[in-house]
């Protein structure tokens, strides 16, 4: 029987992952990037640990995505974040869980994963074109630039895993919207995740404290009350705890045109002890001193006080045990998408059908953050991602054998 020709378009992990599940059915899989490498994303994850996966409750993780949960279901269920441990310890690579639940590998690197990676592909015929851009359809085929100039692919199935809008000088520049949007796919304009904002700070306090992290504090939004740290910038607010509360802010911009982070700057302390603590403060003394001395606020944290009720030195005991323990910080706007570690909107949930073949192109599946799904840091996005590529790799065979 002769062998299927399958094309997967994108090298980062969802791509990858496809390959690896269909070269193992003795199909003809070729890896086509528009990069000189494949996995540039994966790789720069790794730089910071490569967070690969979370060992929390599988009930509770399977709900991180959002309204994309349902859909994504089925995916994760035949790939969960065990098996993603598993699959990597078949790579060589052993993975340690965090204080915080998250799952990385014990050499904290990307780099040696994604070797033995596509040592394996490649041991199984995998052939992996970079510097192929994919530039549309023609002819019944696949229509690459490449250093050799134009070329026209034929196949059998193809896989699209060109990454979402985020991070574009590595790749994913969201450069195949118009041309699937010309077939009439169903597509969502994409936003920025898990990202920064923007916030109008004084010069003062820009100068002063642009680089300073504001530690053991909780924040509260939309999204509920998580319990972190995050750094003030030049522009605004930048970390994880920001980012835990991206999505919730950023939503809440587009409906009303305003929104806040609330900080607690003293959590385990309730107002009432605050209160009392603050009361106690001589009146002479100055609001520094008062902050440090009752509240253990001084530095950024108290500056920042200052900054976003610029009335506290002045407010009643009571009043300013209030801001001290819900302090709203107004965001203007996300950073730009180019900035974010992901991006929400893409093809749309229900322009493909269960199996991931795009319902407007018979043949064509997708999968990765090319669909319109968001999840927070912590693994959640690197495990959708191998997910649908499984998931997708999956149809594709059952299409074929159709």
């Amino acid at each position: 029987m002769k062998r299927r020709e399958i094309a997967i378009i994108g090298g980062g992990p969802a791509g990858l992952m496809a390959a690896d599940v269909l070269s193992r059915l003795d199909h003809s899989v070729t890896v086509y990037d528009s990069m000189p490498t494949v996995g540039r994303k994966f790789l720069l994850a790794g730089k910071s640990g490569l967070n690969i996966t979370h060992a929390e409750d599988y009930v509770h993780f399977a709900t991180r995505f959002g309204s994309a949960s349902d859909r994504l279901r089925p995916a994760l269920d035949a790939f969960t974040p065990n098996d993603v441990r598993t699959w990597a310890a078949e790579l060589g690579t052993e993975t340690f869980v965090g204080s915080s639940g998250r799952v990385f590998p014990k050499v904290m690197k990307a780099s040696p994963l994604l070797r033995a990676w596509l040592r394996r592909l490649e041991a199984r015929g995998v052939r992996v074109l970079t510097r192929h851009r994919w530039s549309g359809f023609d002819d019944g085929g696949y229509v690459f630039e490449t250093p050799e100039g134009r070329t026209i692919v034929h196949c059998d199935a193809a896989l699209l895993a060109l990454g979402g809008a985020s991070w574009p000088r590595l790749g994913s520049d969201a450069g195949w919207l118009p041309l699937l949007r010309d077939r009439g796919v169903e597509i969502n304009d994409f936003r920025p995740a898990n990202c920064g904002f923007d916030i109008a700070w004084s010069e003062t306090f820009r100068e002063r404290f642009a680089g300073e992290p504001l530690k053991s504090v909780t924040a509260a939004s939309d999204a509920g009350v998580f319990p972190g740290e995050f750094v003030v910038t030049r522009h605004g607010i930048e970390g994880s705890l920001v980012y835990a509360h991206a999505s919730s802010l950023r939503d809440e911009l587009e409906r009303n045109g305003e929104a806040a982070l609330v900080l607690d700057l003293v959590p385990g302390r309730t107002v009432e002890r605050l209160a009392h603590d603050l009361a106690r403060q001589h009146g002479k003394a100055s609001f520094s001193n008062r902050l440090r001395k009752a509240a253990g606020l001084a530095g950024v944290k108290a500056a920042l006080v200052r900054e976003m009720a610029p009335a506290a030195p002045h407010a009643d005991p009571r009043h300013l045990a209030g801001l001290i323990k819900a302090l709203p910080i107004p965001v203007l706007r996300p950073r730009p998408i180019a900035e974010a570690i992901s991006s929400a909107g893409g093809v749309r949930l229900d322009a493909i059908n269960d199996d991931y073949m795009l319902k407007a192109l018979p043949g064509v599946f997708v999968a990765g953050e090319m669909l319109d799904w968001e999840a927070p840091t912590g693994g959640y996005l690197l495990t959708a991602c191998f997910a649908t590529g499984r998931a997708a790799a999956r149809w594709i065979e059952a299409w074929l054998q159709r």
